[in-house]
């Protein structure tokens, strides 16, 4: 299964890439423990750890919702022909948009596309090459942009990041040329509201403008959390940043706060990166939270194709 229903909300799965990215787990959430990694080892492969020495399996994948009669995407993976040196999403190329197609979706019934943030990973098909030119891949789409994150990464204003290089090329191949297009929504403050059942607010730390789309409808919750949550050990250990979070302290604040909305109100987060069943419920668990269970998507396990 690849579709849910979620209220009056319709939320598929499109799938970009799921495999092995390089980082052994402690290098990828530096701050989490050893023994957390050790204890929950078992449920974690082969999902989110393979191989030994253990490394990181993730997935790049965009979230699909139908709401109030419109088409609306939640991040766009990697994109094809980017380069991205030193990272796993260089010059990728899949079949991203014939699985969108496969999920009964063109370029062209896009209305809405949601960046919860500006990095490499959640804005490469922003755009598609055409003719050497970069061009907006879904052509009737408003993008939305949190403006903190539009200002930081505009490489005209100069602010150093925590990744150093790593977020090189993307402002310019999949952020600027959906702007001068005149598609770009850049909201501010606090929250955004798309419509009755959707709303984004501001979830600063991992970069200035991350945000999260909260879901209401009828009595379902969820959150699509970008990457407050990069790995589940996160929801074992929510003071554990991973190493690309520019604020450490707001984004541990962040994710605290999301993954009590989620436990209060049994709500359903959908991590940008998760492999596996893509989308956890959890629950308070002292100062901690815990896994209370997954969403009935079809798991990713290492050997799957897209």
């Amino acid at each position: 299964m690849e579709t849910i229903e979620l209220g009056d909300v319709t939320v598929s799965r499109v799938r970009e890439f799921y495999g092995p990215i390089g980082f052994t787990p402690r290098a990828f959430v530096p701050e989490s423990s050893e023994e957390v990694w050790e204890a929950q080892e078992s449920w974690l492969r082969p999902e989110f750890i393979a191989g030994e020495p253990p490394v990181v399996n993730a997935a790049l994948q965009t979230w699909v919702l139908r709401s109030e009669g419109r088409v609306i995407l939640v991040d766009t993976g990697g994109g094809n022909n980017k380069p991205r040196p030193g990272t796993p999403w260089d010059h990728l190329e899949t079949d991203f948009l014939g699985n969108l197609a496969r999920a009964g979706v063109r370029p062209e019934d896009v209305d809405l596309v949601v960046n919860t943030h500006l990095h490499a990973d959640h804005v490469g098909w922003n755009t598609r090459l055409d003719g050497g030119s970069w061009v907006p891949t879904f052509p009737n789409a408003d993008y939305l942009i949190h403006r903190n994150d539009f200002e930081f990464w505009n490489p005209a204003n100069g602010h150093t990041s925590v990744l150093g290089d790593g977020n090189a090329h993307v402002f310019e191949d999949s952020v600027a040329p959906v702007h001068e297009a005149g598609r770009t929504l850049l909201w501010e403050g606090d929250g955004y509201r798309i419509d009755a059942h959707l709303r984004l607010e501001l979830a600063a730390g991992h970069t200035p403008g991350s945000s999260v789309l909260t879901l209401a409808s009828g009595s379902e919750r969820a959150a699509f959390v970008g990457d407050l949550l990069h790995s589940p050990v996160q929801i074992l250990e929510p003071d554990a940043n991973s190493c690309f979070c520019e604020d450490p302290g707001r984004s541990r604040a962040a994710r605290r706060r999301v993954l009590g909305w989620a436990a209060d109100r049994n709500g359903l987060l959908f991590p940008a990166h998760f492999g596996g069943h893509g989308a956890a419920e959890v629950a308070r668990d002292g100062g901690r939270f815990a896994i209370k269970g997954w969403a009935p998507f079809t798991s990713y396990t290492p050997g799957d194709e897209g």
